[in-house]
């Protein structure tokens, strides 16, 4: 065989092939199911199911949020110290933005308790207004 045989062959190669039976009519067979698919009632169960559940979740957190609103100082109240008030008056002033500031920390600290800015601002408050104790102390 020379090369000019090989090249023949090669052209022959790049025509188009006809296959020797109808291969759509397979395709067509393995792409259809065996049976008729039914209608099945679970998709609408499981969107009244998932509506059901986004309704109470709504309902809870309207009421929550009605709650907080009317009552504002439960939360915060509850898990704060009273405030202390220095008998020297001119502590005052800053024992009440201390105080003002530790509650306004807790609540923050509610939204985000794992914030690690928050609970050394928090921290940081406390020790404020010991040091502030401690200077009354100190006056009186």
């Amino acid at each position: 065989m020379n090369e000019f045989e090989w090249r023949r062959q090669l052209r022959e190669l790049r025509a188009p092939v006809a296959p020797r039976h109808d291969l759509w009519m397979r395709i067509d067979a393995a792409l259809e199911p065996a049976e008729p698919v039914r209608s099945s009632s679970r998709p609408g169960w499981l969107l009244a199911a998932s509506f059901a559940g986004l309704s109470l979740l709504a309902v809870s957190l309207s009421l929550r949020q009605r709650h907080l609103l009317e009552h504002p100082q439960t939360t915060v109240t509850a898990s704060a110290q009273a405030p202390w008030k220095p008998d020297d008056p001119r502590l005052a002033g800053a024992a009440i933005e201390l105080d003002a500031a530790r509650l306004e920390l807790r609540q923050a600290l509610e939204l985000a308790p794992h914030s690690p800015a928050l609970q050394r601002l928090l921290s940081r408050t406390r020790q404020q207004q010991s040091r502030l104790r401690q200077l009354d102390q100190q006056a009186g």
